[in-house]
């Protein structure tokens, strides 16, 4: 059974969040919102740094929405 990707976790200032994973899809100047609920602007998903993995907290919220998902 072939699984597919359907949430990816990225660091964004205030911590990292779950996204859907068509989010890495869309264009990198739209805003794209977790599953918490936090909007960015796409370009944040890409190329973190291992300092803005480290810096950053996991966010509850989004853990628990994916948990209970």
């Amino acid at each position: 059974m072939t699984q597919h990707l359907t949430h990816i976790w990225r660091p964004v200032p205030g911590g990292r969040h779950a996204f859907p994973a068509s989010a890495l899809r869309n264009s990198l100047d739209d805003q794209v919102k977790s599953h918490c609920g936090e909007e960015v602007q796409a370009a944040r998903l890409h190329d973190a740094t291992e300092i803005d993995w480290i810096m950053e907290p996991t966010c509850n919220t989004c853990w628990k929405i994916l948990k209970e998902g």
